[in-house]
């Protein structure tokens, strides 16, 4: 009996568990991806093996799934695709681990809460969103987005008292998740400044997608393709920034690990538990266990790699929150309309039909 309620309850708490671990996933690549950052490893080379490693995870799933119902690629298409990697995951990821050098691992968690209102914001300059100023939904998303954005900010820039918690380490840490001080404010402006324009570039990306993916319905092949692309992209720039070869050498260390995880546990397998939380409960669903990765980095970096945590960016961190709920659940609620809207529609045609018949 016992054992039957641990079943019914596991089945009814799968996507839960799901998306649990999916933000564990992503708060293990922004400690580990600061970790091999601190320790030295070049950022350009370290989204090379990234992408490496993506490539090479992908493309067999890839080919045993879709084998039989990938889509034929025009060359318009495929600088589509191409220009789309660029953007949205080589330039993107290139500067996320370049910021990850002047910035904290929690700060880098805390401005992924960012992406929904920046992407909002985007496709409102682009006429893709609608703001509906007489609707409830519409003045939530737009506040929304500007209570994310000053969070973003007094997170950044906004310390006040300290808060201290019990180390479980006396000595100090090879891989410490501390920034350096730095004296000047083009210094202290460059990190979160970096992600900053990383997810206004992530934001971009996913905006581009819905389009290729009606050229190109086959998801598991086009990720392979832009993971591919950018792994082209990425050993053209890292070639260029780094010619001293000594600095691509792998070890057994934190740096193999660092783009081995992110390679394929972070792309591969992070990818398939969203795609199936979204099915079973939607993208909404999905989004609001954002702040679950910022809430892991924090206390991992606070405890373990003795990460100061200051009541500013604790606040901030509140603001973000926040605004990417307000900016979820407006966006909830317009579909949830559009939907009612669609119904409506659809019984007055069907009411038509039988008037005309009869």
């Amino acid at each position: 009996m016992n054992s039957l309620r641990i079943v019914m309850a596991y089945e009814s708490n799968k996507a839960y568990i799901a998306m649990f671990i999916v933000q564990a996933i992503y708060a293990g690549m922004a400690l580990l991806s600061k970790a091999s950052i601190s320790s030295g490893m070049n950022p350009f080379i370290f989204v090379v093996y990234r992408q490496a490693f993506a490539t090479l995870s992908l493309g067999p799933v890839a080919y045993f799934f879709e084998r039989k119902n990938v889509a034929q690629l025009s060359y318009t298409l495929i600088w589509k695709i191409f220009f789309s990697s660029l953007i949205g995951i080589t330039i993107c990821l290139n500067m996320y681990y370049h910021a990850l050098d002047h910035t904290t691992a929690t700060f880098a968690a805390a401005t992924t809460n960012l992406i929904p209102a920046i992407t909002f914001v985007i496709a409102l300059i682009l006429r893709i969103e609608r703001m509906y100023i007489r609707e409830l939904h519409g003045w939530a998303k737009l506040i929304g987005s500007i209570v994310s954005v000053s969070g973003a900010l007094v997170f950044a820039f906004v310390k006040g008292p300290s808060l201290n918690f019990k180390t479980w380490y006396t000595s100090g840490s090879d891989i410490v998740a501390s920034t350096t001080n730095v004296s000047s404010v083009w210094e202290l402006s460059k990190g979160p400044f970096s992600i900053l324009f990383a997810n206004i570039l992530w934001s971009c990306w996913s905006i581009m997608q819905a389009p290729i993916m009606k050229e190109y319905p086959a998801k598991l092949s086009l990720i392979t393709l832009q993971c591919f692309f950018s792994l082209i992209q990425s050993m053209v720039a890292a070639i260029i920034m780094e010619r001293n070869l000594s600095s691509w050498k792998l070890g057994w260390d934190v740096n193999l690990l660092s783009v081995a995880y992110c390679g394929v546990i972070v792309t591969a397998f992070t990818y398939w538990l969203q795609l199936w939380s979204i099915e079973k409960r939607g993208p909404v669903f999905t989004a609001m266990f954002t702040p679950l990765a910022l809430i892991i980095t924090a206390i991992v970096s606070a405890f373990l790699w003795k990460e100061t945590l200051y009541l500013g960016s604790v606040f901030g961190a509140v603001l973000l929150a926040g605004g990417l709920y307000c900016v979820l659940w407006g966006k909830s609620k317009e579909i949830g309309g559009k939907i009612i809207e669609q119904k409506l529609d659809q019984e007055e045609t069907t009411l038509d039909s039988i008037k005309t018949q009869e």
